[in-house]
């Protein structure tokens, strides 16, 4: 049996993890009145300028919505020209009696709801054209496509998106971490990112962005700045970080100290008369060669951290080998 006795340890750690190159503007592209797609010209990954046309709806039911619009202007425009000339006439004959003020009201009354009309018919029909030019999906700026929702032939809603478009310009390296590690970020902090496949390509981010909430999947979205980017760090590329852990002061115990017969950890501790007991503890990380503990062991303490597969609490065990084991490697 071999007993170990216990000497606090330093627990400081790089800590890596991996994320993937986001444009920091991203924006979802859809067309502004419902409609059929009737011609899709991009694809995801395509690069496109600012104005370039994406997809097109089937303009017919629009194009005879402008085309109903453009009558009732006209059939309007004819009916204030009637009211405009039996104005004129009334007026010319109220002056000589030969009309009645109620007959001028009238036809006063009737021109000004002609105009009326008139002016709404228009603004109908100039809403119906510009309906007519929104069949044509255009990207909003230059970008990359990263995503793409429907398909030619498919019915869809205005304002759904039909791509998605990552931005020019700047790029963040986005990374999803367990909640105990985002919770010793800051934003500001200085981090190294290097791409996954070419660890040599690397540049320094600064951590702009901390989610304020938990994903169901109990990780933190965090952004990072890429402060000067190299060029093959392009959209969607692999990259690694890494971050050095808060340093506290716990224990490093073999893995062969755990007791397996136990729900939870717990190893053997020995007393001063040389009798054994399960000392539950709570183990704060796993590194390779070890286990370290941050709560239920004191410095002193004597485990047995081999040998101790037929031990059973209150026995009294005579020590065959002592040793120390306090290195932590990760």
């Amino acid at each position: 049996m071999v007993v170990a006795q216990l000497s606090p340890v330093n627990d400081t750690q790089r800590i890596p993890f991996t994320g993937d190159i986001q444009a920091r503007v991203q924006a979802p592209l859809g067309f502004r009145v419902s409609g059929k797609i009737s011609e899709r010209l991009a694809d995801v990954g395509d690069r496109v300028h600012a104005g370039q046309v994406l997809a097109r709806l089937d303009p017919q039911d629009l194009r005879n919505n402008l085309a109903a619009a453009q009558a009732q202007v006209e059939a309007q425009e004819a009916r204030a020209r009637l009211a405009r000339i039996d104005f004129e006439r009334q007026a010319a004959l109220l002056p000589k009696g030969y009309t009645s003020r109620s007959q001028y009201d009238q036809a006063q009354a009737t021109l000004e709801g002609a105009r009326s009309a008139l002016q709404t018919a228009v603004a109908q029909r100039d809403d119906a054209r510009k309906q007519l030019g929104y069949t044509e999906l255009r990207a909003s700026a230059a970008g990359v496509l990263t995503a793409r929702h429907a398909e030619a032939g498919q019915v869809v809603q205005a304002g759904a998106a039909i791509f998605d478009l990552a931005v020019s310009g700047e790029l963040d390296a986005v990374f999803d971490l367990y909640e105990s590690l985002a919770r010793e970020l800051k934003v500001g902090q200085t981090l190294p990112i290097a791409l996954q496949a070419q660890p040599a390509v690397a540049t320094q981010g600064t951590l702009r962005e901390i989610a304020p909430t938990v994903a169901s999947s109990g990780t933190v979205r965090i952004k990072v700045q890429l402060d000067r980017p190299p060029a093959a760090m392009t959209l969607g590329a692999v990259v690694n970080a890494q971050v050095e852990g808060v340093a506290g002061q716990g224990f490093a115990l073999p893995w062969t100290a755990l007791n397996g017969t136990t729900d939870q950890p717990a190893v053997w501790r020995l007393d001063e008369e040389g009798r054994v007991s399960l000392q539950p503890l709570r183990i704060e990380r796993y590194t390779r060669d070890s286990i370290i503990v941050s709560d239920g062991l004191k410095a002193g303490d004597r485990i047995v951290v081999a040998g101790g597969q037929a031990l059973s609490p209150g026995q009294k065990v005579e020590v065959a080998e002592r040793s120390t084991f306090n290195e932590v490697r990760p």
